[in-house]
């Protein structure tokens, strides 16, 4: 009789979002059935139907015994998959197929579905932070209320599907002519404060929209998917010239002496604010304030 173990160790679990992304999600099928076939590699494909599936199907891969689960998606289909992971020994892949693939791009793994398929299959593990809320939901790049959430629900499926990442920049834009301000408070590591901003992140990688324009947004000047921590970042332009500025002085990482911008760290991080506001978990709609999350020091191992 076949044990689970025996059936799966030396197969990868690839977890496909098709709506993700700008590319059918039947050629997406092919290409990486070619791409795990020209390497010898065995692998299932299974393909997510709404919220929550990822993170189901990945936690049913570690209780299976797969080498490695693999997220075809974008970067809110990559939490998702980590979410059923964390606290495993079984390793993630990242094969981007999303709007905007900026963990992947933080991480250092190729763009192209080719190259990412190699790194599933030949790729060494390698530990990494995340972050994790109160609900028990997990991300890898940040969490957010305000302004920067406001951004994720204004870009439609219909935007993402026609422009790309220029749905976020069009929503950005909008937005920006009537910028959102609220009264937050932020209790970090059991101290508290509060701070009249438009949006405040909590974050795990510092680096936003690498490959997408010509110098990547360095958000935090100390932000690493290693140190154990997570960066707070408030930002609080108060109209589209500050805006403006502030994405001059992240694009020269220049972040001090700029009352519009605040940063500290801590491994435990709580948001609130008054009136509610809407917030996202790595790229997707998340609810409203608090926002509560806690960084977990290696918390899923990523193929690299």
């Amino acid at each position: 009789m076949t044990t689970p173990e025996s059936a799966y160790v030396a197969r990868t679990l690839v977890i496909l979002n098709p709506a993700a992304g700008q590319v059918p999600a039947e050629r997406t099928r092919r290409l990486l059935g070619g791409a795990f076939a020209v390497r010898g590699a065995a692998f299932d494909l299974v393909e997510t139907a709404g919220a929550g599936d990822a993170a189901r199907l990945a936690r049913e891969a570690v209780a299976r015994g797969y080498r490695a689960v693999a997220a075809a998606g974008g970067d809110g289909t990559v939490a998702e998959v980590i979410s059923g992971l964390a606290g495993s020994s079984t390793p993630l892949g990242i094969i981007p197929q999303g709007t905007a693939n900026q963990l992947a791009f933080n991480l250092g793994v190729p763009s192209e579905l080719e190259r990412a398929v190699a790194v599933v299959v030949h790729g060494t593990p390698g530990a990494v932070d995340v972050g994790q809320l109160a609900d028990g939901r997990y991300f890898a790049l940040m969490a957010g209320a305000g302004w920067d959430a406001q951004v994720v629900s204004a870009a439609t499926r219909e935007q993402k599907d026609r422009w790309g990442f220029g749905a976020y920049l069009y929503a950005g834009l909008r937005s920006a002519l009537a910028l959102p301000s609220a009264r937050f408070r932020i209790t970090a590591d059991g101290q508290g404060f509060e701070v009249h901003a438009a949006t405040v992140l909590v974050a795990n990688v510092g680096s936003l929209l690498s490959g997408l324009i010509p110098t990547p947004l360095q958000i935090a000047p100390d932000a690493s998917f290693r140190d154990g921590l997570l960066d707070v970042c408030v930002f609080a332009p108060r109209s589209l010239g500050d805006v403006t500025a502030l994405l001059w002085k992240l694009a020269r990482r220049r972040y001090a002496a700029d009352r519009r911008m605040l940063y500290l760290q801590a491994r435990e991080v709580r948001v609130e604010s008054e009136p509610p506001l809407a917030t996202q978990l790595d790229g997707d709609p998340a609810g409203l304030t608090p926002l509560v999350a806690r960084a977990v020091p290696g918390g899923v191992r990523v193929l690299l």
